[in-house]
């Protein structure tokens, strides 16, 4: 699809410098900008590559005044990388504005829909779900029995939500993430063998959160595993059964909270963390990546190690630890001097 220079900024209420109707048909970093292309100039240390860019439009600063000719029209606006942002937003909202219902696909008899909806190619939905308005579901994804998903959510491809399990209103559940399977319940039996423990709670999911590709989260195995209003998942992270997640949490990838665990709103958990079960961690925590919990943790601690201590003690220690071989070399020297002496 191509843009003109008027309509960019007319959407970004900026100021032309250069030919208005000049048209763009992709996005492009301004040191690889190609004819016909779009980018964008926020950092004083690419200043020179707005001399050489060849792309066709250049989003600004105001306060930008060139010293040389340039070739790519300008637009000026308060803030450039803010409006290349909401300019990214807005091209996402048309990229991913489908509707329909593709065929083939499987969806139950009972089932309710909203309205501009878009349900893609091989989409399995099962008996008694609820979409909302404006869902988006790409192709080959599946919704298990009396699921219900609210208004403007997007499920992209290979996207799993078993049966009884909450999606909220705004919602992004990206590819080969998996809603709602067994939590990991298992008793030891009297062969020395386990016995599956059923599982039949449910995953409810609060509006405006983000789920990354291949996350999974547990159903609980009575009542709910929740993930609060405004978290932020990313890929590859395990949320076993019946854990909490507060609002406004975020959690990068390869991090793994194990059954049963409430966590605070606010809290900021590094890549590879792993958090051990039944335990509480409180608001506005920050921990490390690759940090093992094993205890409670009070609002707004800061932890890294494994198992994890005060961030200001481990960086202490860090020193020291860094330095052991020559702390061993000087004991070793000492000990030589008195045994000598002796």
């Amino acid at each position: 699809m191509n843009f003109t220079a008027e309509q960019i900024a007319g959407i970004l209420e900026g100021e032309i410098v250069g030919d208005p109707q000049i048209e763009v048909s992709k996005l492009s970093k301004i040191e690889e900008g190609e004819k016909g292309s779009l980018t964008f100039l926020a950092n004083p240390k690419y200043t020179p590559y707005i001399y050489t860019t060849n792309a066709s439009i250049a989003i600004v600063n105001k306060d930008f005044i060139p010293d040389q000719e340039l070739s790519a029209t300008l637009i000026k606006v308060d803030d450039a990388y803010q409006s290349f942002s909401k300019l990214l937003e807005y091209y996402n909202q048309i990229k991913l504005n489908k509707k329909g219902i593709e065929q083939p696909s499987f969806i139950a008899e009972n089932v309710i829909i909203g309205k501009e909806v878009y349900i893609g190619a091989f989409t399995y939905i099962g008996q008694n779900v609820t979409i909302g308005d404006n869902v988006k579901i790409f192709p080959n994804s599946y919704i298990g029995d009396n699921v219900v998903i609210g208004n403007d959510t997007v499920l992209f491809s290979g996207a799993k939500i078993y049966s009884e399990c909450h999606i909220g209103n705004y919602c992004v559940i990206n590819s080969g993430a998996i809603i709602g399977a067994d939590g990991f319940g298992f008793v030891p039996n009297d062969e020395g063998g386990y016995d599956k423990v059923p599982q039949i709670g449910n995953v409810i999911i609060e509006n405006f959160v983000d789920i990354g590709a291949a996350t999974t989260i547990d159903r609980a195995t009575l009542g709910s595993t929740i993930i609060r209003q405004g978290v932020k998942l990313d890929n590859q992270i395990q949320i076993a059964h019946n854990v909490e997640i507060g609002k406004n949490t975020v959690i990068a990838a390869q991090a793994g909270v194990a059954g049963s665990t409430k966590i605070g709103s606010n809290c900021q958990i590094g890549g590879q963390v792993g958090i051990a079960g039944h335990l509480t961690i409180g608001n506005g925590v920050k921990i490390q990546a690759q940090s093992g919990i094993g205890r409670n943790v009070k609002d707004n601690e800061i932890l890294q190690g494994s198992p994890s201590f005060a961030y200001g003690d481990w960086n202490k220690s860090y020193v020291y630890f860094k330095n052991l071989p020559k702390l061993v070399k000087t004991v070793n020297d000492l000990e030589k001097k008195v045994n000598g002496n002796n």
